[in-house]
């Protein structure tokens, strides 16, 4: 299932703002949510400024206030794709890895923790941009449902790599984070 939406009037965001010299350094939060049927549900986005270059990501972002890394992914679900998931329904962290990456023409330096999900334990409403932020309206494309070949064949990036690889994480996961490293994207 593929969902296309429009571009959204996009107002310029203070949320991740950071001075003007210096990445921008936060943690952050990603849940991997799975089908019945064993898909991942992503989203295709790209950079306003660079166009030409986007890339597949899983749902999530940077903690606020005092949030926990739980919380922030249960939020960040349900504000990207309509789907709730308690916090406590999470599974993990099962990855946990720190990125580097530029977007927006700023640097960003994320710490970032990865829960899965399934769909069955999810509430789930139709997806879309009902509750985006300006930065999301502005950059993300499409939602869809993939298969890992899907991605391992996707002929942009896909964010985290390691959803080309195996994905015994969501069936085999031993109950420690796997540590991803340090990654530049």
């Amino acid at each position: 299932m593929w969902t296309t939406f429009p571009s959204l009037t996009a107002l310029p965001s203070v949320a991740g703002s950071a001075p003007a010299t210096g990445p921008v350094e936060r943690e952050g939060a990603r849940v991997l949510l799975l089908s019945p049927e064993g898909k991942l549900l992503v989203l295709r986005g790209h950079d306003p400024h660079l166009p030409s270059r986007s890339w597949w990501f899983t749902p999530g972002g940077g903690l606020e206030g005092g949030e926990t890394a739980r919380e922030a992914a249960s939020r960040e679900l349900a504000e990207e794709t309509g789907y709730v998931v308690e916090p406590g329904e999470l599974i993990g962290p099962v990855w946990e890895r720190t990125a580097y990456f530029d977007f927006k023409s700023r640097p960003y330096v994320q710490h970032e923790y990865f829960f899965v999900a399934r769909l069955p334990d999810a509430d789930s409403a139709p997806a879309g941009p009902s509750a985006w932020t300006a930065d999301e309206g502005e950059t993300i494309d499409e939602i869809a449902w993939v298969t890992r070949d899907d991605l391992k064949h996707a002929s942009i990036e896909v964010f985290p790599d390691q959803l080309r690889e195996s994905w015994q994480v969501f069936t085999g996961w031993d109950g420690h984070v796997i540590e991803l490293g340090e990654v530049r994207e």
